[in-house]
Parts: structure tokens; sequence; C-alpha cells
């Protein structure tokens, strides 16, 4: 299951926020006893997009959620999310 859906969540933020890094990890098994993980997967989401420059951190994690509205709940239970500008990327080496 978690690969259709790590596919359709890579799918959502390319189209949205057209990263030029995106990494997607599934986290579930590491959730594998919390009660609400029956409900979904957990995934920890990277990514780097122009999209992201000027914006606050929260703003940042309103457009990612905004992208992949559509799997939360269902196919996706948590996301832990670094959203980064391509200048804030580079800035960590």
């Amino acid at each position: 299951m978690s690969e259709s859906v790590m596919v359709q969540m890579r799918t959502a933020l390319e189209r949205a926020l057209a990263p030029s890094t995106l990494e997607i990890v599934d986290d579930s098994a590491r959730h594998a006893g919390h009660a609400g993980a029956r409900g979904g997967g957990h995934f920890k989401v990277t990514l780097v997009a122009g999209a992201f420059r000027g914006r606050s951190r929260l703003e940042r994690h309103r457009m990612v959620y905004a992208a992949v509205a559509p799997l939360m709940g269902e196919a996706v239970h948590a996301l832990n999310i670094v959203a980064r500008s391509p200048e804030e990327a580079s800035d960590r080496g």
C-alpha cells in the first residue's frame, strides 16, 4: 500500500510545488503501535522548492498539506515536513 501512496504523494507535490529536490520516506514501521497508525501511514517529506521563498514555516507546511489533502486521513495519517527554499538548501551545503 505505502508504495502507491508514495507515488501519489510524489505526483501531487511535484504538480503543486515543482520541487527541485523531493524525498519521501515511509516512516510507518516506527509508529506501528500507535493507535492512529491504522488510519494511514506516517511519512517524512523533505523538499526544496522556489515556491517556498519568502514563506514562513507555517505557510510552507500548509502548502504541502494542501497538495496532499486528498491522501490525508485514509492513506496518510501523519507527515513530518522539511520544506526549504533553494537558497536555504544551498546554505546547508
